[in-house]
């Protein structure tokens, strides 16, 4: 092999040399040892020892203050605090390169760029019906008035006589037999009648009966069953609660009376209302959500036909002549209405029974006030329900699973606002 041209061994000829890369090689240099101070890892163990121990006190006084109910009163302002706005909004991060607003003024947003969200082709959504236009009834035909209707139903019945005549001369139907009463059987029967008009007349009378016992008996087949009944009240309720599911907040001073607890559970019920009732020593709340015939029925109950002052007898007999329904209230339904406080009387005392201490109760000041009403998206709960809740914390764990505990926020904090 021949040795390189000199062209390439003098690096000032050489026209690939870059001088930038130098000439040498330069060795890395190794580091040096590093000894940890004495102490440094104890030191960090007892500051994450610290750390933990003052977690674990910060949880018990949030537990101990939970269960004596007063952080409802020290965080009362900061449960209408709105929060504060993110930095940036969801749907702007994908312009921006840093997640911030600052490369609006930087110019470093992903507009024109390869990897752009935002391009040439057009989006067509595929169009949804509103969800609110399934819940708007039928339109109603134009009413007719008195004599149309019986024209039309005159019309009507001509119709079918005519077309029953018709299948009669054709020979599809047997002729029905004559109708005979006391008043024209001299001129059904003609010469029979004059012959022997007791037998006639008996005749006559059978016939009457036979007529009359066939309607009944045509009334009673046309009566629903016990089951049947059930079954359609269930549709019904289901074609109500299909139209929307409307909800009901009541704050209520004082339920100590076992009428007023009798009246609000019986209606619940016979109206399949889903719900609960907290009883509190403070006040009292009534969540109710159902169709909108029934919670129409619910609200009127509470707002107009109940007497929240009267101090009567607690018992659950002649309760439901209140709310329209035959029958006697036994100690079940009643429904949990032992609790606390002035929200709720022991069964018995010393003193007297629990009817007596319920004519005892002084409810002149008593009131029932709406405190929200308006349309939600799904149920809440399964059925209606009574809960006695001591504290606030207690009443906002109840309500939390349905996720409705602002309801109590708002209507605790309803007569300061009013």
């Amino acid at each position: 092999m021949s040795s390189p041209s000199p062209d390439f061994t003098d690096p000032a000829k050489n026209p690939y040399y870059d001088p930038s890369l130098g000439t040498g090689l330069t060795r890395r240099a190794s580091k040096a040892l590093i000894f940890n101070q004495k102490g440094k890892y104890i030191e960090q163990a007892n500051a994450l020892r610290r750390q933990a121990a003052l977690e674990a006190m910060k949880k018990r006084i949030a537990e101990t203050a939970r269960k004596v109910g007063i952080d409802e009163d020290m965080e009362t302002d900061k449960a209408f605090l709105r929060e504060a706005p993110p930095e940036i909004e969801w749907w702007d991060q994908g312009l921006t390169t840093n997640n911030s607003y600052d490369d609006i003024d930087t110019g470093n947003l992903r507009i024109t760029t390869e990897d752009s969200i935002i391009t040439i082709y057009i989006q067509h959504p595929i169009q949804l019906e509103p969800p609110q236009e399934k819940h708007i009834p039928p339109p109603k035909p134009l009413p007719l008035t008195a004599k149309e209707q019986a024209k039309k139903r005159r019309q009507k019945r001509m119709e079918e006589l005519k077309e029953k005549q018709a299948k009669q001369r054709l020979g599809l139907e047997p002729a029905p037999p004559p109708k005979m009463t006391r008043a024209n059987m001299m001129r059904v029967m003609g010469e029979e009648a004059v012959k022997n008009p007791t037998a006639v007349e008996a005749r006559v009378d059978r016939e009457i009966a036979e007529r009359k016992n066939k309607h009944l008996q045509a009334n009673e087949e046309r009566k629903l069953t016990k089951e049947q009944k059930l079954e359609k009240l269930q549709q019904n309720r289901e074609k109500d609660v299909q139209k929307g599911i409307f909800c009901l907040v009541f704050r209520i001073e004082n339920l100590s009376s076992g009428k007023l607890m009798f009246k609000i559970n019986k209606f619940a019920e016979q109206y399949g209302i889903n719900g609960i009732c907290i009883l509190n020593p403070k006040f009292n709340l009534v969540v109710a959500e159902g169709g909108e015939y029934a919670i129409t029925k619910y609200k009127k109950l509470f707002m107009q036909r109940i007497d929240w002052t009267d101090s009567g007898g607690g018992g659950g007999r002649g309760a439901s002549v209140e709310v329209g329904v035959a029958g006697e209230g036994s100690d079940d339904e009643m429904g949990n209405t032992g609790g606390v406080g002035g929200s709720a009387v022991a069964s018995t005392v010393d003193n007297g029974t629990k009817s007596e201490i319920d004519k005892k109760q002084d409810l002149s000041n008593n009131k029932c006030t709406l405190v929200w009403e308006g349309q939600v998206k799904t149920l809440g709960f399964r059925k209606f329900t009574t809960k006695p809740c001591p504290t606030d914390a207690l009443a906002k764990e109840a309500l939390s699973r349905a996720k409705m505990e602002n309801y109590w926020t708002v209507a605790k904090n309803w007569l300061k606002a009013t």
